[in-house]
């Protein structure tokens, strides 16, 4: 079985794209679906051996991937595996800003250390990853750069650390796309809401609870699947968005248009993609 792609094969034959957080959730779909459409997909993260199982699966379908442990965090760490990468592959295409990370907690309790770490993860590593990738390369080639950030519009309450960090990227994209269109490099975003990805099997308590209410206040009564997220991604970096940038694109069931004096009915009438062969659904939502 392959990536069930609603794009053509061969759209991103010859080019390379970097995935990173690609070990696992929404990363791993992401790499799965960009090497179906033949692309070269770096798989960027901090673990070597997520990265190999992803290679592996992969390498199994016919694509072509290639692992390339980094810490985002870290500026030199991120400009010596840019320059890896192009040593390895010549070119880049595309970078997906995935990695990312937080944890539930309500805004009081939320220490300095822990604020700064989501910060960290969620939006200086991904200014790192940003600017190398440009200046080491797109500057002078052009190419497509897709930013995760979240459903955060109207503050992110429970993780507010994120939503702040998310915040900062949304903006981060839009200076980018202003500045770097005359290099012909198009930024845009996208900003997710409750996905189905392996990421919930890290919360329990209250986080649990969190999440499984959560659909209840969504216009399409659902969460939605790491496929859901990867298409829209590979629009993005697709010549049909060549006249797309600076945009942030919404995959969040509706969530924010919900509205308090507005009961939102129960139903079951919104219709998945699930694209991916490989998927596994969480724990938590194994009845769902």
């Amino acid at each position: 079985m392959r990536y069930d792609s609603i794009f053509r094969p061969g759209l991103f034959d010859e080019q390379v794209h970097i995935v990173t957080g690609g070990g696992s959730g929404i990363g791993r779909c992401i790499a799965h679906e960009l090497a179906a459409l033949g692309a070269h997909v770096v798989i960027m993260g901090r673990k070597q051996e997520k990265l190999d199982a992803v290679n592996a699966e992969i390498s199994a379908t016919g694509g072509k991937s290639s692992a390339q442990v980094c810490d985002i965090r870290d500026e030199a760490n991120v400009a010596a595996a840019v320059s890896a990468v192009l040593a390895a592959q010549g070119r880049i295409d595309g970078l997906v800003n995935n990695a990312g990370g937080q944890f539930f907690s309500p805004l009081k309790d939320i220490t300095t250390k822990g604020f700064e770490a989501v910060v960290r993860n969620n939006l200086t590593g991904g200014f790192n990853m940003m600017r190398e990738v440009y200046n080491q390369w797109m500057a002078e080639h052009g190419g497509a750069i897709v930013n995760m950030i979240v459903d955060m519009w109207m503050g992110l309450p429970n993780f507010a650390h994120s939503g702040a960090a998310r915040a900062g990227m949304h903006s981060l994209t839009q200076s980018a796309a202003c500045e770097w269109a005359a290099s012909g490099v198009r930024v845009n975003s996208i900003a997710a809401g409750m996905i189905m990805s392996s990421g919930f099997d890290n919360y329990d308590g209250d986080g649990i609870k969190f999440i499984q209410e959560s659909a209840s206040n969504t216009p399409m009564q659902r969460v939605g699947t790491v496929s859901e997220v990867s298409s829209p991604i590979v629009f993005l970096l697709s010549p049909g968005a060549a006249y797309i940038t600076g945009a942030a694109l919404r995959v969040d069931g509706g969530s924010p248009v919900a509205r308090r004096y507005y009961d939102l009915p129960p139903h079951t009438n919104s219709a998945r993609y699930q694209g991916f062969h490989l998927d596994s659904t969480p724990d938590l939502f194994r009845q769902d």
